[in-house]
């Protein structure tokens, strides 16, 4: 009759729920916090790397004429948005292209851990983006971006931005020793 009441009172008895409910909410709701902060670090990552290519192409595209030693200049500036990211894998390009009967060629290039582009190859442009005789600045990224925690996001995933601007002063820029 004793072991009656003891588990009649047991079954009652709810003043342990809360702790079970939070038992089992607890890891789910952990992982989701930690899932979402590395996605945000992965997102930020992937922003800065295309802020780093729209400031090559603008950079160039407000420059007359430049050199390889302004373009190295302007890349390691892409190291330094990448902040406090690991510079270490973002490669970078930039290149000016002109359209001429019909086809986009690669005036000149060149390349920060990504190889330059040959001079006179053809590359593919947007549609409607130059006619011809116009010119425009092609500057490309790529960023290899390891998460820090490696629990959602295991390996390598790579992140890429294509960026096209038109010289701001002049009709084609240059590139003294491309």
């Amino acid at each position: 009759m004793m072991r009656r009441g003891l588990f009649s009172r047991l079954g009652r008895d709810e003043r342990g729920v809360s702790a079970v409910e939070f038992a089992m909410l607890a890891p789910v709701l952990i992982a989701f916090y930690f899932g979402m902060a590395e996605f945000c670090q992965g997102y930020m990552a992937q922003k800065r790397m295309g802020h780093v290519t729209s400031m090559v192409a603008d950079l160039v595209a407000q420059e007359d004429s430049v050199g390889t030693a302004n373009l190295d200049d302007i890349f390691d500036l892409g190291g330094l948005i990448m902040k406090p990211f690991n510079a270490s894998g973002l490669k970078q390009r930039v290149s000016s292209v002109t359209r001429t009967g019909g086809v986009a060629r690669v005036d000149w290039s060149r390349g920060d851990g990504m190889v330059a582009r040959a001079v006179n190859s053809t590359i593919t442009l947007p549609d409607n983006l130059i006619v011809d005789g116009q010119s425009v600045v092609v500057s490309e990224a790529t960023y290899d971006y390891d998460s820090p925690v490696d629990y959602f996001m295991p390996g390598i995933t790579r992140f890429s931005q294509t960026y096209y601007l038109r010289p701001r002063t002049v009709d084609k820029t240059l590139c003294s020793n491309c």
